[in-house]
């Protein structure tokens, strides 16, 4: 097998070689983010799903340098959007130039046309702005003045949101949120996480120069397509399509809830546990598969009572009781 630190130019990948070369990319980003396995975790498990990734945590807690360092391991492009209250959808799309010198009008990409785009604090726009994401999150394609535009293969829309602050924020409608794939919490460090930051940034550390930090592509295209394609046959029981089903019926029964899971969360809970049992080196999907993947694959899909809310119901705890109700097949 090639050494994984080397340029995958020219790589053809196979299923072996793909998942020792995503199983890189944990070491290869923890040269430059601590402590954040399952968030990196959960960004693969979007890729190789071809879903999309919303992505919550306070200030600080290096939600933009992950997907930079995950963009940088696995040679993708990647562009930032800082999603602000003035925003056009024109901005992220893209638009028609005229051009004064052939009198005519020309496209011209927005940052959409990459293939990781960190949508920074998507909460802070209006609706119509966020709107000029469906398209290309769930049709991967950018329709200007009656002209369908391809985006580049992979495409994956990694946004952050932040969970405390409210004000001047637009809350995503549920129709956008059940168009990503995993909602991921970006937890504050543990105290000897945050003590290795501050060693790193005192030793000169630079998050905005990764590859001084020694970041090194570990995986590219032809990896994934090689994990996609192992992934699309990893086998599902009939057992375990049954459990997936009962785990989403019981959220729309849950007297906590005044929204359950969709028959897309469904889809996206099997995409999601047949991506995990295959990184972890197994090609059919078990329970604990389903189990390990039911909170970022549902927690956004669901809505909570207002009574519910006041007395400290979360959607996690209502999935987790969920999750310990419904029958385990054997």
């Amino acid at each position: 097998m090639t050494d994984p630190t080397t340029d995958n130019a020219g790589r053809t990948g196979n299923a072996g070689d793909a998942r020792a070369s995503l199983e890189a990319l944990r070491a290869e980003i923890a040269k430059a983010v601590v402590g954040q396995d399952p968030a990196v975790t959960g960004l693969v498990v979007a890729l190789l799903c071809r879903g999309h990734v919303l992505l919550e945590g306070v200030p600080g807690v290096a939600k933009t340098l992950l997907v930079r360092t995950l963009a940088a391991a696995l040679e993708l492009d990647t562009k930032r959007v800082q999603f602000t209250p003035d925003l056009m959808p024109s901005d992220v799309t893209g638009s028609l130039v005229y051009d004064t010198r052939t009198a005519e009008f020309s496209f011209q990409p927005g940052p959409v046309f990459t293939n990781l785009l960190l949508a920074d604090e998507i909460n802070r726009t209006p609706p119509k702005t966020q709107s000029s994401l469906l398209e290309a999150m769930e049709e991967r394609q950018v329709t200007v003045d009656g002209t369908p535009r391809p985006l580049p293969e992979p495409f994956l829309v990694a946004a952050t949101q932040n969970p405390v602050e409210y004000e001047g924020t637009y809350p995503l409608p549920e129709a956008q949120l059940d168009r990503f794939l995993v909602k991921l919490t970006v937890p504050l460090p543990s105290r000897q996480d945050e003590i290795d930051v501050l060693t790193r940034h005192a030793s000169g550390f630079n998050p905005r120069d990764l590859r001084a930090a020694g970041v090194r592509p570990v995986a590219g295209a032809a990896d994934l397509e090689a994990a996609r394609a192992a992934v699309a046959k990893t086998t599902v029981s009939p057992e375990i399509t049954a459990y997936v089903v009962d785990i989403c019926r019981a959220t729309r029964e849950s007297p906590s809830l005044t929204l359950g899971v969709s028959p897309r969360g469904a889809t996206a809970l099997l995409a999601t546990s047949r991506a995990w049992a295959w990184l972890t080196g197994r090609d059919y999907v078990i329970p604990d598969d389903v189990k390990a993947l039911a909170l970022p694959t549902l927690r956004h899909r669901v809505q909570l009572r207002p009574e519910a809310e006041m007395e400290g119901v979360t959607a996690d705890s209502v999935i987790n009781a969920i999750l310990a109700h419904v029958p385990v097949p054997r």
